[in-house]
């Protein structure tokens, strides 16, 4: 599976997905918000953040390009926006590529079961680099 670059934005996700779609002439994006989640009763979704953008993606020239908004309260850094995400369907393979980064890095979110996905996790490695892993096809 290829490496796939994922955008975040500060709130403005969905211009900036329906911009880049008209730009490369590419399908209209499907936008699936932070309201349209599984209920957390341990985490209630704040108001502000049910239209915000938590995932879409765009097919340009062959390549995914993922998108989404940050959740409030939580840091937005321009530059700092850009991040890496591993996709493979073998989830032995996700596990070793995600030790292996973690070394001397800092492990933002453990592998761990989501309602997308068996195993997701994010790091930034000893470099600066930020990724994201997922298993599945990244298909949504």
């Amino acid at each position: 599976m290829p490496i796939d670059v994922y955008l975040n934005f500060n709130g403005n996700t969905r211009e900036a997905v329906e911009f880049y779609a008209t730009v490369f002439n590419t399908e209209k994006p499907k936008i699936m918000t932070f309201g349209e989640t599984p209920e957390n009763p341990d985490f209630p979704l704040p108001e502000e953040a049910k239209n915000l953008v938590m995932h879409t993606r765009l097919n340009i020239s062959g390549s995914n390009v993922m998108f989404s908004d940050t959740f409030p309260g939580f840091p937005f850094i321009p530059g700092n926006n850009v991040h890496l995400s591993f996709i493979s369907e073998d989830l032995e393979e996700i596990r070793s590529v995600f030790n292996k980064l973690s070394d001397g890095g800092k492990v933002g979110m453990e592998l761990q079961e989501t309602f997308w996905s068996k195993a997701y996790g994010s790091l930034t490695d000893k470099f600066g680099i930020h990724w994201m892993f997922n298993h599945g096809t990244g298909e949504f």
